[in-house]
């Protein structure tokens, strides 16, 4: 099933659930990545499902930023996928707290929109 590709958020359009054991995730990303579905999972085990988010445009104070957003996820160590085979990042997720990664500088940018 085809996922619908989403247009830029606006301020304010983003909330967030965080607990003693849940944290979530925002991934930046380069431009390139705009409408593209990144994976991650718990990083160490190749087995682990995947969880996917969007990457979207979004408005920041020095204009436009594009970032991926992971709510509600275990604390933990997590793979951040940058295709099916291959780790871009890992990062680790504290309960309570809002974590943030940024997509390498200069690693290849793969995958297809989400509405391919």
């Amino acid at each position: 099933m085809d996922e619908p590709r989403y247009g830029p958020t606006g301020a304010g359009t983003v909330l967030l659930e965080l607990g003693a054991d849940v944290g979530a995730l925002i991934l930046h990303a380069p431009a390139e990545l705009n409408g593209r579905e990144v994976e991650i999972s718990r990083a160490g085990e190749p087995a682990a499902p995947r969880a996917h988010a969007q990457v979207r445009e979004r408005p920041t104070g020095r204009g436009a930023g594009y970032s991926a957003l992971y709510p509600g996820l275990a604390a933990g160590t997590y793979a951040v996928w940058r295709d099916e085979a291959a780790v871009a990042a890992t990062v680790t997720v504290t309960g309570g707290q809002i974590a943030s990664c940024s997509w390498p500088a200069g690693d290849q940018v793969v995958g297809q929109p989400a509405d391919r």
